[in-house]
């Protein structure tokens, strides 16, 4: 039910010595696609040279290659095996046995039934999970039943959610769901359902635009949830209007944006501020055999004027802006977080982010890994992490997430009551008007649970995604 990422350009690279057994490329591997995800590794992987079977000089022909490759039992086992530390380093890189789908997902597009939801495990268990809704996407078919911001279900088809049972209910065409009340803590069912079924969808990130008055200011608010190139003009759009309303402050909701296109966040970054034009927002940085072939200048993402499109970009010229966010906020969204720092200042408001600071492409098996050319007998595809992000002052070390500067910012969500977003009672809106207004000195807040958030891309596909639209020369 997540939100996904636009197909990216793809790499052509031009590189001269990668292994001494793709001298061999002439005669056909007899392990077809397991041939594809070793050469697609061994030369873009960001951690190639961490992993000893993508090693230069691990085979000295294509013979000798497929030999080893003949060992592995399928595409996908063979694929993980050359992960670099799947659970701790790299958590995103995927592989596609149909990039078609691959693709639509990329676009922003899939079977979606609209419920951006949440999962947590109940009170005491370490087995026994729940969920509720962060918001209902519109025209879905949610938005047509009785669900809403802070719902809470507790199972699927009348099967209570477990850790171990979710991915195989939540994944459904169609399913009903039992609804609860949240009891104190306790997830209590209270004999209300609702059935839901997925349709294809593309969602529209930029979900809600206001603005509020607080004394002499007026804020504008914004909630987007994807950086999806094919929605800037929208974006730039809710940018006209908050300008057209004279607003003095900017508070950006990326609470529920699991990221999306490096160049799209470039230009967002572009709308807030606009007075660093042509400046650097963000540096790439390649594995080591890659990055000796590019041009240094290719590797930077500079503050734009215009869009993809060539459209003009309306901004603010802000000097301060306030961001919200929760442990789902991510990549591109925390792209804009780091990389604003060194110019303006950033009031991070929420809690701590996920922590990808590295990015990917798409790669297909044919000579130059493009989409044109690609081997007609299979339809695999992988999304490998090929680089890193650094901000203009050389930092990009947040791995472990970004945390809000002061820790009177630090707000969890109160599932209890997740409120309206957009509402100026809502509990994070609430907060960030009274930090500008107050400073926060005044802001009452009470003591409720707060649930860690259960993360797993086997439910979310592509979640945290970050990737390049337009590749550095000598790719």
């Amino acid at each position: 039910m997540r939100k996904f990422l636009k197909h990216p350009f793809l790499l052509l690279i031009t590189l001269t010595a990668i292994v001494s057994c793709t001298d061999n490329d002439d005669n056909p591997s007899s392990v077809p696609i397991q041939d594809f995800i070793w050469k697609g590794l061994n030369t873009y992987y960001l951690y190639q040279t961490q992993v000893p079977d993508l090693s230069d000089t691990r085979f000295s022909s294509q013979v000798d290659l497929d030999n080893y490759l003949l060992n592995s039992s399928s595409p996908e086992s063979f694929f993980e095996s050359l992960i670099f530390d799947r659970q701790n380093t790299d958590k995103y890189s995927v592989l596609f046995s149909n990039y078609i789908q691959l693709e639509e997902l990329l676009q922003g597009t899939s079977k979606n039934n609209g419920v951006e939801y949440g999962l947590a495990y109940k009170t005491g268990s370490t087995t026994d999970i729940f969920g509720w809704v962060k918001y209902i996407m519109p025209n879905s078919d949610a938005s047509t039943k009785a669900i809403q911001r802070g719902t809470i279900f507790s199972a699927v088809n009348g099967t209570p959610l477990t850790i171990s049972n979710y991915r195989n209910l939540l994944n459904q065409d169609n399913y009903t769901l039992t609804l609860a009340d949240y009891d104190g803590g306790n997830i209590t069912p209270n004999g209300q359902s609702v059935t839901l079924t997925k349709a294809v969808y593309t969602e529209n990130p930029v979900l809600l635009k206001n603005t509020h008055i607080v004394g002499s200011r007026k804020i504008g608010y914004l909630v987007y949830n994807g950086f999806y190139s094919n929605f800037e003009t929208e974006l730039n759009n809710a940018f006209a209007y908050l300008k057209g309303e004279n607003v003095t402050d900017l508070v950006l909701d990326l609470r529920y944006n699991s990221g999306g296109s490096i160049a799209t966040a470039t230009r967002l970054a572009s709308m807030i501020t606009g007075q660093f034009d042509g400046q650097l927002f963000t540096h790439q940085e390649w594995n080591a055999k890659l990055q000796s072939n590019l041009n240094p200048n290719d590797l930077n993402n500079n503050f734009t004027s215009t869009l993809g499109n060539g459209s003009s970009i309306t901004s603010l010229n802000l000097s301060k802006v306030y961001i919200l966010t929760t442990k789902t906020t991510a990549s591109a969204s925390e792209l804009v977080i780091n990389c604003l720092k060194p110019y303006i200042n950033v009031v991070h408001i929420g809690t701590k982010t996920t922590g990808k600071n590295v990015g990917s492409i798409t790669l297909y098996d044919s000579p130059n890994f493009r989409r044109q050319g690609a081997n007609p007998d299979h339809t695999y595809a992988m999304q490998p992490i090929v680089l890193k992000t650094v901000n203009a002052s050389g930092f990009g070390d947040y791995a472990q997430g970004i945390t809000p500067d002061n820790a009177t910012n630090v707000l969890p969500e109160n599932l209890a009551d997740l409120g309206v977003l957009g509402d100026p009672n809502e509990l994070l809106l609430a907060k960030v008007l009274n930090v500008i207004s107050l400073g926060g000195r005044h802001f009452p807040q009470d003591n409720y649970k707060v649930y860690e958030e259960i993360i797993d891309k086997s439910v979310r596909d592509l979640d945290s995604e970050m990737y390049l639209e337009k590749n550095p020369r000598g790719l």
